[in-house]
């Protein structure tokens, strides 16, 4: 094999860069690694979490960026799927602060699961395999 991938970070384009900072940061337990500018209006983020990080875009530097964005909405038909620990207290934790989009739930192939969305409509599960 010529080449190998060594990582994927999604790249979410947000309506708020600095609203989903304190989502992600405030709600999740995600860390700041990175805000451009150094004021806001915030137009770039890293988040990390562990081995998962995040970039969080404005529309504005994205569409320049990317333009066939620029008629996409937000959110749409994206998921996040997140390996975790300890699923049913993070769900007890999570569930009164987000809008909870499946609720938890042993499925057929294993994995305890529960879904939610973010303040973009971006939704992301949380995944625990059963031991």
């Amino acid at each position: 094999m010529p080449h190998a991938l060594t990582s994927l970070t999604p790249n979410l384009i947000v309506s708020n860069v600095e609203q989903s900072i304190t989502f992600y940061r405030d709600t999740l337990g995600f860390e700041v690694e990175t805000i451009v500018p150094d004021f806001t209006p915030y137009v770039f983020a890293i988040i990390a979490s562990g081995n998962v990080r995040i970039f969080l875009n404005s529309p504005e530097a994205a569409v320049t960026e990317y333009p066939v964005l620029g008629s996409r909405p937000l959110g749409g038909t994206l998921t996040l799927f997140i390996e975790v620990t300890g699923i049913r207290e993070l769900y007890e934790r999570l569930q009164p602060l987000v809008k909870i989009v499946m609720p938890i739930e042993v499925k057929w192939y294993g994995q305890t699961e529960f879904a939610f969305a973010d303040p973009d409509g971006y939704v992301i599960t949380m995944a625990e395999r059963e031991k």
